[in-house]
């Protein structure tokens, strides 16, 4: 993977802490314990980039030949349990919160996920498609198994917003570089993402009736 983007690993790291953190987030909210939210998180951390390494054929799967991605998974997981224990309770914040890292953690994946398609070869329309199962794959595994509804399958733009950003980098690329690519999509996607958010406030419902 030498030709991809300067900032693929980092921004990797990122998407993974992020996403773990919401997972821990999640898990807090309905009451898991320390340890079902470290698994929650990490599952939810390498969800997405281990079901892409899998269609893609690319094995053994990224952290399993990078240790990295566990090493920042757990503490983010761990960190963030005990940061949501300490937060007030009925009036929305961690489900804000967790709402807003799942946001960055779309952007992040989304754009990492594409690269490593691209990196393999695969023709564009299915490397936007594998950005979009890059970027969705675990906040659904984490929404799965906490037994709500994810939001990739509600009326929210989420997939939306990650396949329009796979094809914008895919076509900014082509004059931008990869690099000035990654950072203006990732600036795109993270602003739709939070203008839907802003426009439909995340709330809790019967199915999520935690905060």
């Amino acid at each position: 993977m030498e030709t991809l983007s300067i900032l693929f690993v980092p921004l990797s790291l990122i998407a993974t802490a992020v996403m773990a953190a919401s997972a821990a987030i999640q898990a807090r909210r309905f009451n898991l314990d320390l340890f079902g939210a470290t698994v929650l998180g990490v599952v939810t951390a390498v969800g997405g980039g281990t079901l892409r390494d899998l269609l893609l054929g690319l094995t053994p799967v990224f952290w399993i030949s990078d240790l990295r991605f566990l090493l920042v998974a757990v503490p983010s997981s761990l960190l963030s349990f005990f940061v949501a224990a300490r937060m007030p309770t009925g009036n929305g914040r961690r489900l804000a919160l967790l709402m807003y890292l799942d946001a960055v953690g779309l952007a992040l994946f989304t754009l990492t996920g594409v690269q490593v398609a691209l990196e393999a070869g695969v023709a564009p329309v299915l490397t936007i498609v594998i950005g979009c199962v890059t970027g969705t794959a675990g906040g659904m595994i984490r929404d799965l198994l906490c037994n709500i509804t994810p939001s990739v399958l509600r009326e929210d733009l989420y997939a939306t917003i990650s396949l329009v950003g796979g094809a914008a980098y895919l076509a900014f690329s082509q004059f931008l570089g990869e690099s000035m690519a990654t950072l203006v999509t990732f600036g795109l996607i993270l602003l739709a993402r939070l203008v839907v958010l802003w426009m439909n406030p995340p709330k809790p419902d019967d199915e999520t009736a935690r905060t």
